[in-house]
């Protein structure tokens, strides 16, 4: 269970938005408190319109912090990230966070960090990075998207890329990739991270079962309240005890031994 005793609400300046990929934006904001709570994996829940419409906040991974700075990537698919393009530097938004469960970086017994992404999928993958870092772990990535346009290989550490159309690197998937990459130069007892969407992290999973290599996964889905309140997340767990777990209390992060995936 996660401890959401360092969860706050702020009212956070904004520091700008980029392009960062075909139809990808990062939008930047400043917040001394949640920067220095924020661990690899959890999310920020953003409330993106003031308005009589109400909007539920939208969850996004922490993707970068600079100091007091935090970086969320998106794209645009509706009218309240439509809105997110369009913050101007200096105006406020309403963040609730740091939530969900993170990766487990302190994990005894692995020399080796695993990243696996797939389309927005990296947005975890830089602070994850930066975090394996220090702690002296060596950091291999894989990265896969549709095309190369869409491709965030930014703050990442030579990662290997995979696309599915071959525009660059492999033509094929990330997992493809990953597999015959590591069978064949095979890592001091690894450990894998990844982040994408869920067919992809199925198959990691069946990889990382198949090669016995301990593995988390980020899950992404819709996330209502982000606190567990609304219960609109369910995960169904790989136990008898408890059918479902809460993506965004109990995760968005899973060992893949505790859900069916």
């Amino acid at each position: 269970m996660n401890d959401h005793s360092k969860m706050m609400i702020d009212l956070c300046p904004v520091e700008g938005v980029r392009t960062a990929g075909e139809g990808i934006f990062a939008l930047s904001f400043s917040s001394a408190a949640i920067s220095r709570s924020v661990r690899p994996g959890q999310f920020l829940n953003l409330r993106v319109e003031e308005s009589r419409d109400p909007l539920l906040r939208r969850p996004f991974s922490a993707y970068r912090i600079d100091g007091n700075v935090i970086e969320v990537v998106f794209n645009v698919v509706g009218r309240g990230t439509a809105a997110m393009r369009g913050k101007k530097k200096g105006d406020l938004l309403d963040v609730m966070g740091p939530l969900g469960r993170p990766f487990d970086t302190v994990s005894l017994g692995y020399d080796s960090g695993i990243l696996i992404g797939g389309g927005l999928g990296v947005a975890p993958l830089p602070l994850l990075t930066s975090s394996l870092k220090k702690e002296g772990k060596q950091v291999v990535t894989f990265l896969g998207a549709r095309t190369s346009a869409v491709l965030v290989t930014e703050y990442l550490q030579d990662p290997h890329i995979a696309t599915d159309d071959g525009t660059r690197g492999f033509h094929g998937t990330v997992v493809d990739l990953a597999s015959a990459t590591l069978r064949a130069h095979p890592l001091s007892r690894p450990r894998i991270f990844a982040c994408g969407p869920t067919p992809m992290l199925r198959a990691v999973a069946a990889f990382a079962r198949a090669e016995g290599i301990p593995c988390e996964v980020s899950l992404e889905g819709p996330m209502g309240c982000g606190i567990g309140i609304c219960q609109g997340c369910p995960v169904e767990t790989a136990g008898d005890e408890k059918r479902y777990a809460l993506m965004c209390k109990d995760g968005p992060t899973f060992d893949i031994r505790t859900i069916k995936i």
